[in-house]
């Protein structure tokens, strides 16, 4: 139940960052390059310090490396199949594989279907994510929080990304609120579905870590790094080095 309840808090920061959007507009860029910039320091220290070094312990070095392969080709499947938005600036989103309507001016229909996309995106992303909070709270409690808290701070962007072409193409807040919602509680479905699995064996736990590691480790070289420094390089590679300090003391 401690994990359930970690993802849970995790999954529901996305609706924090749409109602962040919906109040403030977005946030500026050096707020938001040092929170993602920071968010990828913790996320790369609890990958490199803690959970492949336990994935190791409990299984082998060919589950550990199979894991983690397998959880960046998880994350590249979905990055290469599914749309998803990136806070590229303040003022706009940058939508990774969403087809749009050829030599037409975007109309709210569009963008509602933009919002669709990147909302149906960003919940198949979150599933990883809950199996990492799963596997984490596994090994021990203490980790577990730190994963969620490190995909807390990750998810708020998310929810700004789903919240914007939502809220343009003419939808309600509280409907957009319901979905950011919704799209944050896959991190549960994730861990979920972890638990139902980790029973098997320390071996599987071990490989699960690994996976977890795979996960995040794409997702900070592939989202948090870059839209960090799009947005201020300097500050998101201060925060980048106090997440990344901060995971190093605390694990």
């Amino acid at each position: 139940m401690e994990s359930l309840l970690y993802s849970f808090l995790a999954g529901s920061s996305m609706v924090l960052g749409a109602i962040v959007f919906m109040v403030l507009g977005s946030p500026g860029k050096r707020l938001m390059a040092g929170l993602l910039g920071f968010a990828g320091g913790i996320m790369l220290a609890i990958s490199v310090f803690e959970l492949m070094p336990e994935a190791l312990e409990l299984s082998s070095m060919t589950v550990t490396i199979v894991g983690f392969i397998l959880g960046c080709g998880l994350l590249y499947l979905l990055d290469i199949y599914m749309p998803h938005a990136h806070m590229s600036t303040t003022d706009k989103l940058v939508v990774e594989n969403e087809q749009r309507m050829p030599e037409k001016e975007e109309s709210k229909e569009a963008l509602l279907r933009t919002g669709y996309l990147i909302f149906f995106g960003i919940a198949l992303h979150n599933v990883p994510e809950g199996l990492a909070i799963g596997a984490g709270v596994e090994s021990s409690p203490e980790l577990g929080m730190a994963i969620a808290i490190a995909i807390a701070l990750h998810n708020i962007p998310e929810g700004l990304a789903v919240a914007g072409p939502l809220l343009a193409g003419g939808l309600s807040s509280l409907m957009v609120i319901l979905f950011t919602f919704v799209a944050g509680m896959m991190t549960v479905v994730g861990t979920a579905l972890g638990l139902l699995l980790f029973n098997i064996s320390t071996v599987f736990i071990g490989g699960s870590l690994a996976f977890a590691a795979g996960a995040m480790f794409y997702i900070v070289n592939d989202e948090l790094i870059p839209q960090a420094n799009k947005m201020h390089a300097h500050i998101a590679n201060l925060g980048l080095i106090l997440g990344l300090l901060i995971g190093f003391v605390i694990f």
